[in-house]
């Protein structure tokens, strides 16, 4: 990528200031883009803006439209454009079998991964159409793509984004925006161990055992680094993916199944 390769374009991520999120803005970042990122976590904001004080960011909950529209307001206040769009703000949800499924974990699920796209996006996409050029990323999961039991509310939430992509690229490819979804698999860090300890202590298993079932889950036999992501966002966002819309690609080391045979 070259240096300048986003110089003058303007790129908004949501939860953009913290794991993967972080690694898409770190690489816009490293591309020359203005960047703004929403984030949940004060923390993370704070941290981001020490380390970057060059850059905007907001504290936002994405679920909350009410927040969605006072921080979109104050980037629009800095920003008089908007060249790329990366819906990256995401949680995992409840786990467990439908009918133990608490309805308030649910509806957050929803707000967050679904609802929170649509609250952000529909207040981008007239900054984008005006001027005939755009590129809108959402991050769904290779949940998105496959049935993944004890995880409806994530799983809803990923596939609904994959339909909305495929829609926002039929309403707006004729105004030369570009809409795709990234789906990867489970990423290399904090989040992914914390859920194989969880599930080694409930099944009494070791972590290692743990991992190297949810690993056998795709050809590869590996997770992706948030790297791997915030490298396809790049490349979406780019020139060399000018033709490229309403798709969904997988990083995932080619998921063939996401169903758990220690459940069967």
């Amino acid at each position: 990528m070259s240096v300048a390769e986003f110089a003058d374009k303007v790129v908004l991520i949501t939860g953009g200031a913290s794991g993967v999120g972080r690694a898409i803005t770190d690489a816009f970042l490293a591309g020359g883009a203005r960047v703004h990122v929403f984030d949940a976590a004060r923390t993370h904001v704070e941290s981001f803006l020490h380390e970057h004080p060059g850059a905007g960011a907001t504290v936002c909950d994405v679920g909350v439209r009410e927040q969605v529209d006072a921080a979109f307001a104050e980037f629009a206040a800095h920003h008089k454009s908007l060249h790329v769009l990366v819906n990256n703000a995401g949680i995992a949800g409840p786990a467990g079998a439908v009918e133990h499924l608490d309805p308030e974990g649910w509806d957050r699920c929803i707000d967050v991964n679904l609802n929170g796209v649509f609250y952000v996006t529909r207040l981008a996409i007239p900054r984008m159409v005006g001027k005939g050029e755009g590129v809108i990323i959402n991050l769904s999961s290779n949940a998105g793509l496959f049935p993944c039991p004890h995880r409806s509310p994530y799983v809803a939430s990923k596939w609904a984004m994959i339909g909305l992509t495929k829609t926002w690229a039929m309403e707006l490819g004729p105004h030369g925006v570009r809409v795709n979804a990234i789906c990867p698999t489970s990423v290399e860090g904090e989040r992914i161990e914390n859920v194989i300890r969880d599930d080694a202590e409930k099944r009494g298993l070791t972590s290692d055992e743990i991992r190297d079932v949810y690993q056998r889950q795709s050809s590869m036999r590996t997770f992706v680094t948030a790297e791997d992501v915030a490298n396809m966002a790049v490349f979406l966002a780019s020139d060399k993916a000018r033709r490229v819309s309403g798709q969904a690609i997988a990083v995932d080391g080619h998921t063939e199944t996401l169903a758990n045979w220690l459940d069967h």
